[in-house]
């Protein structure tokens, strides 16, 4: 899909019986209006209104590019 990005949120949550912490994700498709992301960016996203039928997040801002296999800070963030 065009000016699409797909949000991956992973978690750990706490089995309520056995306390044994399990991870959970959480797939969000986000709209990417200047398609400047690639797989494996950092970023930053705000709910929005419905864009269509399963996309109602937006990109704010990348918060790390990712170079080869390893993620990069973007320009201008101070850390």
């Amino acid at each position: 899909m065009d000016k699409t990005i797909n949000v991956c949120i992973e978690r750990k949550v706490k089995h309520p019986k056995y306390g044994k912490y399990l991870k959970r994700s959480t797939n969000l498709l986000a709209h990417d209006p200047e398609n400047k992301c690639q797989e494996g960016d950092m970023v930053t996203i705000q709910e929005g209104r419905p864009i269509s039928k399963n996309k109602a997040w937006l990109l704010v801002k990348v918060l790390e590019k990712t170079v080869g296999n390893a993620a990069a800070p973007v320009a201008g963030d101070a850390k």
